[in-house]
C-alpha cells in the first residue's frame, strides 16, 4: 500500500491515473497532457507501473497504458474505517441542525 500512497503522492501522476479512468492512453497523449517534459513522464508512468496502478501494452510502436483500479483496493479498504468515521459525524451534525430548525420554529 505504500508504494501506492507514494505513487498518489505526485499531482502528475494523479492526472495521468484521471485520464487512464476514462480510456487507454498512449505514452505520447499522457505527454501531451502533462506539462513536464517526455523523460519526467517516462519516470512517473514507471512508478506507476511498480506500484501496480497501471498496465503497458505494446502496439506496433507505442506503448498503451492503462488503469489497474484493482490497486487501489487496498487504499480503499483503509480509507473505509475513515469515511465510517465522518458518516457517523455527519449524521450527527444533521440531527444537530434538524433539532435546531424544530427549536427556531
Amino acid at each position: 500500500m505504500n508504494a501506492v500512497l507514494n505513487a498518489l503522492a505526485d499531482e502528475s501522476r494523479r492526472t495521468v491515473l484521471e485520464i487512464l479512468r476514462d480510456h487507454p492512453a498512449s505514452a505520447g497523449e499522457l505527454a501531451e497532457a502533462l506539462p513536464i517534459a517526455r523523460p519526467g513522464v517516462s519516470r512517473h508512468l514507471r512508478v506507476l507501473r511498480e506500484a501496480g496502478l497501471v498496465d503497458v501494452r505494446q502496439e506496433a510502436q507505442r506503448r498503451i497504458y492503462t488503469l489497474r483500479p484493482e490497486a487501489l483496493v487496498e487504499v480503499d479498504e483503509w480509507l473505509g474505517s475513515y469515511r465510517r468515521l465522518w458518516k457517523h459525524r455527519l449524521d450527527a451534525l444533521h440531527t444537530e441542525i434538524a433539532r435546531g430548525k424544530k427549536a427556531g420554529r
